[in-house]
């Protein structure tokens, strides 16, 4: 079987993790999406969180502007959020839960619960012409729902996945999500704790056209520089849809 092209966004939030703990102008994270761009990334992924612990409004608008890819802005269903989408028009917008007192995002958007709210964001972005994905848990109630209120794609959380690889259970439920995303005429991306280590079996789902992958590569960029690192999960990706194909 021959797999299409996978596309690689890179997340580079905790580049302004390290900025941020020093409130320093450096490391800057716009400079290290272009590096990222030049190192083969397909696109640029910042979450601009609430609290503001990392990406900063500033980040968001010069990645606007600098971006020559694409530009993938990660943010809750807020007022303000959608507003500052609707300003400056990212290529997509991925919407996300928040809790403030977690570490990272911890699982899916629960589209069964606020449905009413993501649909009326959906609504609002797609007037703005901003196409929009949905970060959810690979279920198939959440991946039905997704289409039900018009998202034009679905990241599925790979989190239980990147904690237990060798359970076979957390990759057949990426399959089995990515698979019925399709068939509904979903997009299908996926994210959240790939490396290099472990991308290679999400790689090779078929279905999945796009993977964001941020915390693995900045931490591996400390050793090997970033534009290896990207380069690295980059070749990790195509080895396994080569693999696949056999």
């Amino acid at each position: 079987m021959s797999l299409r092209y996978q596309r690689l966004y890179v997340n580079i939030d905790h580049v302004a993790t390290v900025r941020q703990a020093r409130r320093s102008p450096t490391p800057d994270p716009v400079a290290a999406a272009v590096l990222c761009e030049q190192a083969g990334a397909d696109g640029i992924t910042a979450h601009l969180r609430e609290d503001r612990r990392h990406i900063q409004d500033d980040d968001i608008q010069r990645l606007a502007t600098t971006v020559t890819t694409l530009l993938n802005l990660e943010c809750a269903i807020t007022d303000d959020m959608l507003a500052l989408a609707e300003t400056l028009r990212p290529a997509q917008v991925t919407l996300v839960p928040e809790r403030r007192e977690e570490v990272t995002t911890e699982g899916g958007l629960d589209v069964i619960r606020h449905e009413t709210a993501v649909r009326a964001a959906v609504i609002r972005l797609k007037r703005a012409g901003i196409r929009t994905s949905l970060f959810i848990d690979p279920d198939a109630a959440a991946v039905r729902l997704s289409k039900a209120v018009d998202a034009d794609a679905i990241e599925l959380h790979t989190g239980a996945y990147a904690h237990a690889p060798r359970n076979p259970d957390t990759l057949q439920a990426l399959k089995d999500a990515a698979a019925l995303g399709v068939s509904l005429g979903l997009a299908v991306h996926a994210g959240h704790g790939l490396s290099v280590d472990n991308v290679g079996p999400v790689a090779a789902i078929p279905e999945i056209e796009e993977l964001n992958i941020g915390h693995a590569i900045v931490g591996r960029a400390i050793f090997i520089g970033l534009v290896a690192a990207v380069k690295e999960v980059r070749t990790a990706m195509d080895d396994a849809r080569e693999a696949d194909r056999f």
